[in-house]
């Protein structure tokens, strides 16, 4: 780890900065299309369901159908990349994203649009394990923590974008240059901008050295989508490692789209109080809701970045699970607190930032350890595994915090029923640091088992 320390950039040529380039802006476009989900769904649902529903339940429906799709196609693409190449297969992910996201534009219906949204999450799911192992295999080993790093941080940009395309349209309703209510529309179009990036720099795209080493030695894992599976799950390294990387990794992105998604719909409720106290009229009032909501967001990527960048600095110079163990417990911490105690714009712009370092920070590891757990031959299918299978794991989670909400919390009504559900969801993050203290626990008495073995082994020597 020492070597690490070193600036991760002295060593990289040329084509090393293209391939780190290229795999971030698949990455940051494939955040943009996350985040543009998140702030346009309230707006498109209320203009989907005009004709009456609960949108804020149905929201978390498709939310929920969009981490399927996600997790769909991480599990899908993952093995597919180690099976026929990074490359070729994020080329394939970007397309499906891009051109689905752009379709959205289209919906007429909350059930077409929720359609669209579960095909963009297959594209989506691939990209992460993809983009990770093309740059874990093609740049130095001594550059790979720091880029993964930097891969993450970046894609802070891809969701800060998001908001500021926000902003542009919200202007253009206002000024009637679009149509009133049509924002959302013109947000999901600008998602479809990624097919360039297929068409301008993936032709140039080159399989790493050990994926081809692998394929000329005949090594490549065979049968299709399940072969890679097979070779995981029958070492017992490989199967340990799957298991603790998944139980990592669903844990954030649980905290992250099952709870930590949801402070949009609470700062509605709470900022909508707030300025209709202080007399504005509903014009206004709504003006200034979606104004500081936008600001709250974008607050919380900022805060994210440099959480991120704190991980990336913890993981190479104390190692990557006390920096996991710091990133959960703080998550947790600092997300009760917000659900509890966040009641103006005010509070939103101090809190928000907290979250969003602490949520967010430990998906920087998941681009670090992750691949590390894994060979080169698996490393793509081992890395999406883990990444992906949280999104069926917070889809479950949107369909609980909403039962939560409606059926355990539902007598407190809004915005209460959001508070406390978020506040019960929270206890997922003492799931990874059980897992971390127990490990560790277990590696200790391994140890000391394998020391005492040895003793005994020394005074029979003795006695013989």
């Amino acid at each position: 780890m020492a070597k690490e320390r070193y600036r991760w950039t002295r060593e990289l040529t040329g084509y090393h900065w293209f391939v780190f380039l290229v795999a971030s802006a698949a990455w940051f476009f494939d955040c943009l299309d996350q985040r543009l989900f998140s702030l346009a769904r309230p707006d498109a649902l209320a203009a989907l369901m005009s004709s009456g529903g609960d949108a804020q339940t149905i929201g978390k429906v498709v939310t929920a159908l969009f981490l399927i799709g996600w997790g769909v196609g991480g599990l899908m693409f993952g093995p597919l990349g180690d099976r026929y190449g990074r490359s070729r297969m994020l080329t394939i992910s970007v397309l499906i994203y891009s051109a689905c996201t752009g379709l959205t534009f289209f919906s007429q219906s909350y059930v077409d649009f929720a359609l669209f949204r579960f095909l963009t999450g297959l594209g989506v799911g691939g990209v992460f394990g993809l983009a990770v192992a093309l740059i874990a295999e093609t740049l130095p080993d001594s550059a790979r923590a720091g880029a993964l790093g930097m891969l993450q941080i970046l894609s802070t940009i891809g969701n800060i974008a998001a908001a500021v395309f926000k902003m542009l349209f919200d202007h253009l309703q206002e000024t009637h240059v679009i149509a009133a209510a049509s924002g959302w529309r013109w947000m999901f179009l600008v998602g479809a901008l990624p097919a360039f990036l297929v068409v301008l720099t993936m032709r140039y795209l080159r399989e790493p050295e050990p994926w081809l080493r692998l394929k000329a030695e005949g090594l490549l894992p065979k049968g299709g989508i399940w072969g890679p599976y097979q070779s995981l799950v029958a070492d017992h390294t490989w199967r340990k490692n799957l298991i603790v990387g998944s139980l990592i990794a669903s844990t954030g992105v649980i905290g992250l789209w099952a709870i930590g998604e949801y402070t949009t719909d609470l700062q509605k409720f709470v900022f909508k109080q707030h300025y209709t106290d202080l007399g504005l009229s509903p014009a206004d009032v709504t003006a200034a809701v979606d104004n500081a909501r936008t600001w709250a967001y974008v607050l919380n990527m900022l805060g994210a970045g440099v959480g991120m960048w704190l991980f990336t600095k913890i993981a190479i110079g104390l190692g990557r699970k006390p920096a996991f163990a710091f990133g959960f417990t703080a998550a947790m911490i600092i997300t009760i607190m917000v659900y509890w105690k966040m009641s103006s714009p005010w509070d939103a712009y101090w809190m928000m930032p907290l979250m969003g370092a602490a949520q967010l920070s430990v998906f920087a590891g998941f681009a670090i350890y992750l691949p590390e757990l894994f060979p080169s031959r698996l490393r793509s299918t081992g890395t999406s595994f883990c990444y992906n299978l949280g999104r069926f794991a917070a889809a479950g989670g949107s369909f609980f915090s909403a039962t939560l909400a409606t059926q355990v919390f539902g007598a407190y009504g809004s915005p209460l029923k959001e508070r406390y559900s978020a506040m019960a969801m929270c206890s997922i993050c003492w799931i990874d640091v059980a897992e971390l203290a127990f490990e560790r626990v277990a590696r200790n008495f391994g140890h000391r088992a394998r020391q005492l073995d040895s003793r005994r082994a020394a005074a029979n020597d003795h006695d013989r």
